[in-house]
């Protein structure tokens, strides 16, 4: 906020608290000239006078101590609520709101997001996860999340690490006592935990091997929208799961999930953290911008 749009206000209150011309010019930085052309002009656009001027004293009329007693604390909250705001500029501080698919998300909350919390205790995240693709300018957020394919072209996006892979998974077994698919077609044969995206559509297994891609529309005993009851189903035994690499790289290390149709599953785009154009951004959007940079050089 300009402090040109306060000045009067600050102007009045300057006088009546000093009872003097002169002493609230120098407070204020005008000359005495000056602030009484401004008194005049307030004066004449509320139409009464506030002040009583004599040669030697300066004092409030009533209807300018009705006006000093009314705008004093309204003044007080919009100078401090200017300080507020601008110590932002200096400190991380703030709500920050971040939209992402739940996958994504998942990958940088705890390398990302919350070390940047442990940095910066002033910072609140809201971090909303959410299938559909959403206009983040229009509803309100800072910045999205979504894999380098699906960022706006009018957006600045940062990359966030390497390529990301899909995986194919069952439990040890499971695999014993029903095989292990060698090609994708295998999977018709098989038990599969179905997948249903945000617009209510079944997703087909996405397969890739030498530049030829394959689709299989996989069948199975259950439907899930969600990655962690789909795991949970995979750890049950129920049959064969699709996800990202990610979500059950500590599954397979640990030898808890087996993966299959390894050499079908190439790398993909990669995670970008993306936002609009934006002049003054606060303090705690560029510090995350910045700390998404350097996690970017440490994954990559």
């Amino acid at each position: 906020m300009s402090r040109q749009g306060l000045i009067e206000l600050e102007a009045v209150l300057a006088i009546a608290a000093r009872g003097s011309f002169r002493a609230a010019a120098l407070e204020l930085g005008l000359s005495t000239t000056a602030l009484s052309n401004l008194i005049g002009k307030t004066e004449r656009q509320l139409g009464v006078r506030l002040f009583n001027r004599t040669t030697r004293s300066v004092s409030l009329t009533d209807a300018g101590q009705t006006f000093v007693d009314r705008i004093s604390p309204a003044l007080r909250e919009i100078q401090e609520a200017v300080a507020a705001v601008r110590s932002q500029q200096d400190t991380p501080s703030g709500t920050l709101r971040i939209n992402a698919f739940a996958s994504g998300a998942r990958e940088i909350l705890q390398p990302l997001v919350l070390e940047f919390l442990r940095r910066h205790p002033q910072v609140h995240v809201d971090l909303v996860t959410e299938g559909r693709i959403v206009d983040i300018v229009a509803e309100g957020f800072d910045m999205g999340l979504r894999t380098a394919d699906l960022v706006p072209s009018d957006m600045i996006a940062v990359p966030l690490g390497p390529a990301r892979r899909f995986a194919v998974v069952a439990t040890p077994a499971y695999l014993r006592i029903h095989g292990r698919p060698q090609v994708p077609p295998d999977l018709l044969g098989h038990s599969c935990i179905r997948i249903r995206l945000p617009n209510g559509a079944l997703y087909r297994w996405q397969f890739e091997k030498d530049g030829n891609p394959v689709q299989i529309d996989v069948t199975g005993p259950v439907t899930l929208d969600e990655t962690t009851l789909a795991l949970i189903a995979v750890h049950d035994g129920i049959g064969i799961g699709f996800f990202m690499e990610a979500d059950v790289r500590e599954d397979i290390a640990a030898g808890r999930l087996e993966r299959v149709l390894e050499d079908w599953t190439p790398p993909t785009a990669p995670l970008c953290l993306y936002y609009p154009g934006r002049q003054n951004p606060s303090a705690a959007f560029r510090a995350f911008i910045k700390m998404a940079r350097l996690y970017r050089r440490t994954t990559a």
